[in-house]
């Protein structure tokens, strides 16, 4: 597995395909984080543009190489490990952005409430952090079942991606929303709400998905 995620990652840096999910992380980050801001409002905003990203890396990975090419790995490697690894690799590239956010906040952010009530920076950042890690996997297991080979039609997975993420952001049953939700809460008194439940959620989401895709990838590769 470790040779399958070296690869994949090789796949991933060669192809520059990972440069427009980069460019629009960064922008999104521009944006919506500004100097002195509210710390926990700031990573809110950042956890919640983990999500898209993911799901757009999730797609890269998946699609990365040409037909041919996955056929030769899949047959000595077996199809559900190297759709596993590619996974695996989106996964690692998001969880890369999500902790280059949680430090931009840190850094940038005041830490108080949007009421001036002060805010421990480390609790906080254990909370940011959990609450990116929930994005990353709700948005890991929507790109997972948005390509093939869940999705057989290519043309569906980028409008079923887009949204979808968009119903994970602003449904209250979503593990993203929930996290998000009580960062944004909890920035408005001083409070800090560890996102365990939605985290918790989040895994099970990821892991389900994931395991169907490289089950279904083993049963038509």
């Amino acid at each position: 597995m470790i040779a399958l995620l070296r690869y994949q990652a090789a796949l991933l840096v060669g192809s520059h395909r990972w440069l427009p999910p980069v460019i629009l992380y960064a922008a999104f980050l521009a944006i919506g984080i500004q100097s002195g801001g509210p710390i926990l409002d700031a990573f809110g905003y950042a956890a919640v543009g983990v999500l898209p990203v993911t799901v757009w890396l999730t797609r890269i990975c998946l699609t990365n190489e040409p037909p041919a090419a996955r056929s030769c790995t899949a047959t000595a490697a077996g199809p559900g490990r190297v759709h596993l690894a590619s996974v695996l690799t989106a996964a690692g590239a998001g969880l890369l952005l999500g902790l280059l956010g949680t430090a931009l906040v840190v850094l940038l952010s005041d830490p108080h409430s949007a009421h001036q009530v002060a805010v421990p920076v480390l609790p906080a950042t254990g909370a940011g952090l959990l609450a990116v890690l929930t994005c990353l996997l709700t948005g890991l297991a929507l790109g997972a079942l948005c390509t093939w080979p869940v999705l057989r039609v290519p043309g569906w997975g980028i409008p079923a991606g887009l949204l979808g993420s968009l119903l994970l952001l602003v449904l209250g049953g979503s593990p993203a929303n929930a996290a998000m939700t009580g960062l944004v809460t909890g920035s408005l008194h001083g409070t800090i709400t560890v996102p365990w439940l939605p985290a918790a959620a989040a895994i099970l989401l990821a892991a389900a998905a994931t395991a169907t895709a490289c089950a279904l990838a083993s049963r038509r590769g």
